[in-house]
């Protein structure tokens, strides 16, 4: 990647809220109103076909919480509280049961949390053996799991395989010790390097560090260290992430006093200094916050352009239906997204009650089809081909578009992207500001009053 000359009146007019694009439209917009009465028709549609699965399963306690931490967490010292955990999965498990074809190939399942090494080994061990008893788990799937390196033990790790993990991804965020210290995440160096070698001995076929930038008392030296460090373990890939500061939604965040947090030109200093490490040590820059190896499955499908994104982030496996499990998670299938309840309380008591743990829904427009895949087309080719899209989608795309390309000049003239008469490319700048340009596409944006998204610098 070249030497970006970015001056601070561009950092400033492109610091505003706006959507990651997991989903479109955003969680946000989804409703209590849609109720799973309204969905149980599309589901059972979604299940007459033999399409890819895509299992994930959110596992929420964590002993102890990390103040910059964004997810759906249940704090707890409470071992036991993953045991009664794992029976309500069951009871999850149970209810979509009814709707799922069981012909249905599994070729992707994600643990994610909070931290689902909480879970005893034992506990791994029973839920991995769980998965395999109501799902048709293909030889090939791709199982990865969030690693809290400050709980691991070798016999977790051994238990994992047992289940049939073979990718992991490790939290570190940062090594600096007044860092790490400012967020309450006390991990040492050493403690992380131990995780990925036990990780590695055990056959794991790829390694993701995970890190984040725009911390409390980061600085671009202290945060240019801990990346010298990082890559001295060689990961398969990165997920750098831009710290979310939402404390109207997270309200333990309000602990990071203003002047604690960088400012947004030092969180541009951050960015543009992770970009230019790991793609000088071979990475390469996926999009958004992720970088891989060039031979890794996610740098292949990216110069395929059969690279997909969805809640867990950017994906290979982007054609299979996403069924996800545990209080929190969220499905998307057959045109339609669905909620299970956010707090722990009313994910049991529904399951108590023989219910699906709905909590909210969405049913997709036509528009928002066309939309959604036009978001992600452009986050994952990092442009978009006008007739290549006219032919996936069924229309004149640039006639569809024609308000939203109009809409594009500014970011040319500013070297986000550069245009063409048949499509349009995101250049070096605008890759890092990818969600800015994906917000001229979003229907919503515009009559939103007030955006409650965290900022994308």
């Amino acid at each position: 990647m070249s030497t970006l000359k970015v001056d601070l009146a561009l950092v400033k007019k492109y610091n505003v809220p706006g959507p990651r694009y997991t989903s479109y439209p955003p969680a946000t917009h989804f409703t209590e109103k849609v109720t799973f009465d309204m969905l149980r028709d599309k589901i059972r549609a979604n299940n007459e076909t033999e399409r890819d699965l895509s299992l994930y399963f959110h596992l929420p306690f964590c002993y102890s919480l990390c103040w910059y931490c964004g997810c759906t967490t249940v704090i707890t010292t409470n071992q036991e509280q993953s045991g009664t955990y794992i029976e309500y999965l069951k009871k999850d498990l149970d209810q979509m049961g009814q709707f799922l074809n069981p012909r249905r190939p599994v070729v992707q399942i994600h643990f994610g949390g909070g931290s689902p090494t909480f879970m005893t080994p034992d506990e791994f061990r029973a839920l991995g053996d769980l998965i395999r008893s109501r799902f048709h788990v293909a030889a090939d799937v791709e199982a990865s799991v969030e690693i809290d390196p400050r709980r691991l033990t070798r016999d977790h790790v051994k238990a994992m395989c047992e289940a049939g993990f073979n990718r992991a991804s490790l939290g570190v965020q940062d090594y600096d010790p007044n860092v790490q210290m400012a967020v309450h995440r006390i991990q040492p160096r050493a403690m992380t390097e131990e995780a990925a070698g036990w990780l590695r001995e055990a056959g794991f076929v790829s390694l993701n560090i995970d890190l984040i930038y725009g911390l409390p008392l980061q600085t671009t030296p202290s945060f240019e260290k801990t990346l010298n460090e990082v890559l001295e373990m060689n990961p398969d890939r990165f997920a750098v992430f831009n710290y979310a500061h939402v404390p109207w939604i997270k309200p333990h965040q309000k602990i990071f006093k203003d002047n604690m947090l960088p400012t947004p030109e030092t969180k541009f200093e951050l960015l543009k200094t992770v970009v230019e490490k790991l793609t000088a040590a071979g990475y390469v820059y996926i999009g958004m916050d992720h970088f891989a190896k060039e031979t890794d499955e996610l740098a292949l499908a990216q110069r395929a352009k059969t690279l997909q994104r969805n809640f867990q982030g950017y994906s290979t496996r982007g054609n299979a239906d996403i069924y996800a499990f545990g209080m929190s998670s969220i499905s998307h299938a057959g045109g339609v997204y669905w909620q299970n309840q956010k707090e722990l309380p009313d994910y049991y008591r529904m399951l108590d009650e023989g219910k699906v743990p709905h909590h909210k829904g969405y049913i997709l427009s036509e528009d928002d089809k066309v939309r959604a895949w036009t978001i992600m087309r452009l986050m994952c080719d990092l442009g978009l081909d006008y007739a290549a899209m006219s032919r996936q989608l069924g229309i004149d795309f640039a006639g569809y578009f024609a308000r939203e390309l109009e809409s594009l000049a500014d970011l040319e003239a500013d070297g986000l992207l550069q245009r063409s008469t048949g499509g349009f490319t995101v250049t070096d700048l605008g890759r890092l500001l990818v969600r800015n340009i994906a917000m001229r596409f979003d229907a919503y944006l515009p009559q939103e009053k007030e955006r409650r998204y965290s900022r994308t610098i």
